[in-house]
């Protein structure tokens, strides 16, 4: 008997190989640019007040952007269907691309080796803060290395894995919201006196969509490191299980800890934000001494992770419709 590949398999797939090809071109009208616009027009007006009232906004934010996201993307979806199938599959693959970043993930990171290995940091620095929220301006190569690492590290969790996910269990609409979700706790969920009230409820509802494929990531990185020379493999899941908890987001230290026990390096340390000095705990063992070629195999380690998420989300998708 013929095997008929489930359709939404076959969006998924295609809606990664349409990032892999174009990535997210400038002149091409993104979701995300909107979800952020909104979400900064409401936090200029909600976030006021004491911090009750800004504790009772931050929930109004949260519920007001995902269920907006939430709607409109299964109104779009649904309406391309009624127009035509092929017109509801296509519109389906393009919205669900629009929440992986493969291809600007990898060029970022790549952008910051290129400097960084001609002795360039000044440059090297200027692309580094272009992803991250840390001060770059002071940086040695090594932290730059560390910093660049870490972004690659959470992000193949935010930017890739967990978009897959969703898009896996509800298609465009749930991979949409929780694009929404982890761009609200990018703008607003951070643990400051300016979002600690007002962005709580981002943060907390980020926390739990992203807890089982920050899980899952780690454990496909591992998978992926037995097709990589030189990978450490052995205590890999014993160093993640015991570093991945000293990590401040419940979350970022699953793929963080991972990549440094493949690397063989230590990430995590001293981070400076708007000039107030964070120290961050140690994750891995350093093995060896960071250099600008752990950039390129974080970026080999990420593909090798996505790639095996993806067959293991069709594999529990068609076990799970058998």
């Amino acid at each position: 008997m013929d095997m008929v590949i489930p359709l939404i398999i076959l969006i998924v797939v295609g809606a990664i190989m349409l990032d892999l090809m174009i990535g997210d071109p400038r002149w091409l009208p993104h979701p995300v640019v909107g979800i952020g616009r909104l979400i900064r027009f409401f936090d200029k007006r909600w976030n006021r007040g004491p911090a009750h009232i800004k504790k009772r906004n931050g929930v109004y934010l949260t519920l007001v952007i995902v269920l907006s996201v939430f709607l409109i993307t299964s109104a779009v979806t649904v309406s391309l269907y009624k127009l035509h199938p092929v017109a509801g599959t296509l519109g389906q693959l393009y919205m669900i691309s629009t929440t992986i970043a493969i291809k600007g993930l990898s060029q970022a990171a790549r952008d910051i080796v290129k400097p960084l290995s001609t002795g360039d940091l000044r440059d090297a620095r200027r692309k580094l803060s272009m992803i991250v929220g840390r001060d770059t301006a002071s940086l040695n190569d090594e932290e730059i290395v560390r910093g660049a690492v870490e972004t690659v590290a959470e992000n193949t969790t935010d930017a890739i894995t967990a978009p897959i996910f969703w898009a896996f269990i509800g298609g465009a609409p749930l991979a949409m919201t929780y694009r929404a979700i982890n761009t609200l706790d990018s703008m607003v969920g951070y643990k400051n006196n300016t979002y600690n009230d007002f962005g709580w409820c981002s943060a907390r509802l980020d926390d739990v969509v992203n807890w089982l494929p920050a899980r899952m990531t780690a454990l496909t990185l591992w998978l992926g490191g037995f097709s990589m020379k030189g990978a450490r493999l052995r205590h890999a899941w014993q160093l993640t299980c015991r570093d991945a908890p000293k990590h401040p987001s419940p979350n970022s230290g699953w793929s963080e800890a991972m990549m440094a026990a493949l690397l063989g390096v230590q990430l995590g340390g001293r981070n400076t934000y708007g000039g107030e000095v964070s120290d961050r705990a140690r994750m891995g063992v350093p093995f060896e001494q960071l250099h600008w070629q752990h950039i390129l195999l974080s970026v080999r380690y990420m593909h090798g992770g996505w790639v095996i998420f993806t067959f293991l989300m069709s594999g529990i998708w068609l076990l799970l419709h058998s």
